[in-house]
């Protein structure tokens, strides 16, 4: 059996750590330390890095709170990351190892939310039979609305007539490198109406992403004349595309913006890409669903992924000995 250590990650990694995550076959630029630490001043940062020897073979983005480690708060999901020389007994031992880690540093449990399948560059769920193998308990499941963009792309009649509604009202559409117009007269003004919240991202902090990342991030409005009515923000990865935000403000009088949008971005922008994912259209912790909101999605096509979330007790690392015959 080969033999694993811990470190936690430092500064000085900054350079390993992004060249692993880069050729890592479960891995989104989200994992680059430059898209994980503009937020650091919120979390305690707990990422581990896992080596065989000197080679690095696998990493966990992490933060602490208390005595409780979860897979990075500040991103959308997580868990183990890893190569595809790392195999299904080794992706169990290294995940074993992070366990015993952990417990011997007086962290009682791990809360890991994976990454979906989709976003994979090749299948990788081996850390999702490791969990079964140590009991980890599942806590929470979204449901993620996602078209396969290789197959053909079937619209309801409804968003069919709302899309010739929008060519009827002359809407324009334009991606944007600035986020200003959206967040200010679109998004942040629906949220606080709608929801009485704010965007997880400030104008500043989007804008900083985008500078690091002006590939990966993506700005679209729709316009009606001179006026910004819409809009979303697509995250894209080398699979997905996904919409971190998607609003609408009060000037769209039933000119249908998002419909108009969306089916621009799914038949024109995104159609070299193989997932378009809306995203989750749940509440209460995956435990309501608003059947509105992903209805609108499926009428794009959208079907189901589930996206997990597991809690696992770091003293049930013994779970993963003399499992292997």
């Amino acid at each position: 059996m080969k033999t694993y250590h811990i470190k936690r990650y430092t500064a000085t990694d900054y350079k390993q750590w992004n060249d692993f995550v880069q050729q890592a076959k479960n891995a989104t630029f989200l994992f680059h330390r430059d898209f994980m630490e503009y937020h650091k001043d919120r979390f305690e940062d707990y990422s581990l890095m896992v080596y065989e020897g000197t080679k690095l073979v696998a990493v966990l983005p992490a933060n602490r709170v208390g005595e409780v480690v979860h897979s990075h708060q500040g991103l959308s999901y997580g868990g183990l990351v890893y190569g595809e020389s790392l195999k299904l007994a080794s992706v169990i031992a290294v995940f074993q190892k992070i366990l015993f880690f952990l417990n011997e540093n007086t962290v009682s449990k791990i809360n890991l939310k994976l990454i979906p399948s989709i976003y994979h560059n090749k299948p990788a769920e081996e850390l999702q039979y490791a969990l079964f193998l140590v009991n980890a308990k599942l806590i929470r499941r979204d449901s993620l609305s996602v078209v396969d963009l290789v197959k053909n792309i079937s619209i309801s009649k409804d968003r069919k007539n709302n899309i010739k509604k929008g060519k009827r009202n002359d809407l324009v559409i334009k991606e944007e490198v600035s986020f200003d117009l959206f967040w200010n007269e679109v998004l942040i003004p629906n949220l606080e109406v709608k929801h009485n919240s704010k965007p997880v991202h400030s104008i500043t902090e989007i804008s900083y992403l985008k500078s690091i990342f002006p590939n990966n991030i993506r700005q679209f409005n729709v316009y009606k004349g001179n006026q910004i009515i819409a809009g979303t923000t697509i995250f894209t990865s080398e699979n997905v595309a996904h919409s971190q935000y998607i609003s609408k403000n009060n000037l769209d009088k039933n000119y249908r913006s998002l419909d108009f949008l969306h089916a621009h971005l799914l038949f024109n922008v995104f159609r070299g890409v193989r997932f378009f994912d809306f995203g989750i259209s749940n509440e209460m912790q995956g435990r309501k669903l608003n059947e509105g909101l992903s209805y609108w999605k499926e009428s794009f096509g959208a079907s189901t992924i589930a996206h997990d979330f597991y809690e696992v007790k770091t003293s049930d690392f013994y779970l993963l000995e003399n499992i292997f015959v």
